[in-house]
Parts: structure tokens; sequence; C-alpha cells
């Protein structure tokens, strides 16, 4: 961490701990050429792969099937100027092997918005990073008492 910038770099590990804590992050993809952001609920699989439930018929299905994307979530306490932000970074594929996606429908992430017919998809967490904004600031820009 370079001393003026007040982050901090996250390991794998803990990158993977702080993502398996929340429930929504978003699924960076490309659509049509340009840069796509959709906020999707998901869980984190055995392997660290970023899992997540969705209509079988949804455009994002389409779209992210094969493609490489990028997955972020983060939390943040806007009041005391604090938080982390977590990016995956993988190939996406639609699970289609019969015995895991009945294992997906038993320990997989639930719908928000349950569709008729849903899939799974994985996100292959190939590159993992993190960063934790540390020593948060008062409005003023100085340093709030620890």
């Amino acid at each position: 961490m370079d001393a003026n910038d007040g982050f901090r770099e996250l390991d794998r590990q803990e990158c993977l701990r702080l993502l398996a804590e929340v429930p929504v992050g978003r699924i960076v993809y490309t659509r049509w050429a340009l840069p796509a952001v959709l906020p999707v609920n998901f869980v984190l699989d055995r392997d660290g792969a970023v899992l997540v439930r969705t209509s079988a018929s949804s455009d994002l299905v389409s779209a992210v099937d094969g493609a490489v994307v990028a997955f972020e979530a983060d939390e943040v306490d806007a009041a005391a100027h604090s938080g982390w932000s977590v990016v995956v970074t993988g190939a996406a594929a639609l699970v289609t092997d019969p015995a895991e996606h009945a294992r997906l429908l038993r320990t997989g992430p639930r719908s928000w918005a349950p569709a008729p017919q849903e899939a799974f998809l994985r996100v292959a967490p190939d590159l993992v990073t993190g960063r934790e904004l540390v020593g948060g600031r008062s409005l003023y820009g100085l340093h709030l008492p620890s």
C-alpha cells in the first residue's frame, strides 16, 4: 500500500472471505459491444467460483455463456468512510451437467426473482483482486479519531 493512498491490497483468501459475507454483487459483461453491469444475488462455490441463478431465457445467459466477465462486490460504510471492493475475473459458463445442476438446486443461490425455468451461471475465479479503504477521512479530509 502506498502510504498516501489510503488503500490496502487484499490477498485472494481475504477477498473470498469478504465475498462470502455479502449477498449481492454486479456482473460486468459486454452487451451489443458495450459494457453492461447487472446487479445479481450470488453465492461462492467450493472452489471460489461465483454462482448466479437466473432465468434460463434471460439476456444475461446468452450474453455471458463462454465469455470472460468481471464480477464485483463491495461493502461501504459511508459514515466511517471505509469499505472494501473485490473483483473476480474469469470465464462465465452455463452449468449444463445434470448432476451439478441438481446439486446447485439444493445448495446454490436462491433467486430473488424466481422464473419458470432457472439456470446457473458460474464465473471461474481466474483472477481475484481486492482492496480495502483504511483510515477513513472526515468531511474536511482529516483522519477520524480511533
